[in-house]
């Protein structure tokens, strides 16, 4: 795989298909790359309710819908891991892939975010034996079963909400005394009988035999007390972090990896954009990734055009 493009777009989450609907409308050669099927995280969303035209959408589906869309103008959709992104003299992009090169003039960064892990003992010897990160990749696995779900934040209690309609029992286990989700999750949460709450509260490790997680190690904050709560499934929600580690050499992130972008989505070097949830922002949404992909897609137009115009002065 070597080809040349006027516009690679790396990741195929709603700002990228955004990206690559609005660039390939400009009648531009447009390649959408992603490793996985298109959707990002779209797909492990079991319901969306605050997408505009849907009063609720399973997140497949809405994947399917802006895939569809995103193809009507000629992307090509190629499937690849970037191993790294370089900036030649000319100003041309080089993309190196598990597959090989790709080469064009402007890139549009969508590689999105990952979930943040614990870093505690028994995380990665279970990871796939009882602890998870998706409950709509896993829930099924433990019907009828108890699980513990980590986090106090929106995605944790979506997820948990999720968890109670197929598990008997939803543990939520939160560091602080209140939780951060939307007040709408929080008062659902709290209606159902087969949710509840352990407060100012840390898992500190995850224990289980040879086949399976059997429990978590539980250290309370206030009292200082640690216990063992038996459980069957571990589900993770403590953050993200960003996607970024093939573009670190190109200085274009912050400390924490979060790529550095103006209003534009326009990074420190022309030609490249990021957009989605792998920015530097506040609100990481289905709704601004959709906008910060079509600002970006009109910005390597534009910058493609300054080239045109250079070339003929």
């Amino acid at each position: 795989m070597s080809q040349n493009y006027d516009v690679i777009v790396i990741g195929a989450g709603p700002s990228g298909m955004t990206a690559a609907l609005y660039a390939s409308r400009a009648n531009l050669k447009v390649a959408m790359l992603d490793r996985g099927i298109y959707g990002g995280q779209m797909n492990n969303t079991a319901e969306i309710e605050n997408y505009p035209g849907f009063e609720n959408v399973l997140g497949p589906d809405l994947s399917e819908k802006m895939y569809k869309s995103s193809q009507q103008f000629g992307v090509e959709f190629l499937y690849g891991d970037v191993e790294k992104l370089e900036v030649d003299g000319e100003g041309l992009k080089h993309l190196y892939t598990d597959n090989g090169e790709l080469t064009a003039m402007a890139v549009i960064i969508a590689t999105g975010s990952q979930p943040r892990k614990l870093g505690i003992t028994g995380e990665e010897e279970f990871s796939g034996r009882g602890v998870s990160y998706c409950a709509v990749c896993d829930g099924a696995f433990y019907k009828n079963k108890n699980v513990t779900v980590v986090g106090g934040g929106n995605s944790a209690i979506e997820e948990g909400l999720y968890l109670a309609n197929v598990t008997d029992d939803v543990n939520v286990v939160h560091r602080r005394d209140q939780l951060r989700a939307e007040k709408l999750l929080q008062n659902r949460a709290f209606k159902n009988d087969k949710m509840n709450f352990t407060w100012n509260s840390q898992v500190t490790e995850i224990v289980g035999d040879d086949r399976k997680v059997t429990g978590v190690k539980v250290h309370n904050k206030e009292t200082n007390e640690d216990r063992i709560v038996p459980t069957e499934g571990v589900f993770i929600y403590v953050g993200t972090e960003p996607m970024t580690k093939a573009f670190r050499n190109l200085g274009i992130t912050d400390e924490k990896g979060w790529i550095k972008t103006d209003e534009d989505m326009k990074t420190n070097i022309a030609g490249v954009y990021a957009v989605g949830d792998v920015r530097q922002k506040h609100l990481r949404q289905i709704t601004t990734a959709v906008g910060d992909g079509g600002i970006a897609a009109q910005e390597a137009f534009n910058y493609l055009e300054s080239l045109k115009d250079v070339a003929t002065d």
